[in-house]
């Protein structure tokens, strides 16, 4: 027995399209950050691991400036940076997922976008 999904209307299909978007450039958004503080992670490993480890660093924990040597501040950089590794990857996996669950939606309501419209008039 087949079952009888109501109908969605135009508005629901357009707004929920709109709305995967929304959820999509968001993921986008998270992806950029976590990669930025990643690089900037790896930057600051790349700086410490040379230098003498009973060197003075500082480190800014929650707002405050706090004196450290290299061998005290070295572990924390480098599994914050493990931790945003695996946090981009995670996210890279959600984006991918929402890709695909926005394209099916797209496919099987047939929606297209104002630049294809264009692009379509155009040839």
């Amino acid at each position: 027995m087949a079952s009888t999904e109501p109908p969605i209307s135009q508005q629901e299909i357009i707004s929920t399209y709109r709305q995967m978007n929304s959820e999509m450039q968001s993921l986008i958004q998270q992806l950029t950050k976590a990669e930025m503080e990643r690089n900037e992670h790896r930057l600051v490993e790349e700086t410490l691991e040379p230098l003498d480890p009973d060197r003075r660093a500082f480190r800014l924990v929650g707002g405050v400036l706090v004196e450290r040597t290299v061998k005290e501040v070295l572990p924390s950089v480098k599994e914050n940076r493990v931790n945003l590794d695996t946090l981009t990857k995670h996210i890279e996996v959600k984006l991918e997922e929402k890709r695909k669950e926005t394209f099916a939606w797209k496919a099987k309501y047939n929606i297209k976008t104002q630049e294809e419209m264009e692009a379509a008039q155009k040839q």
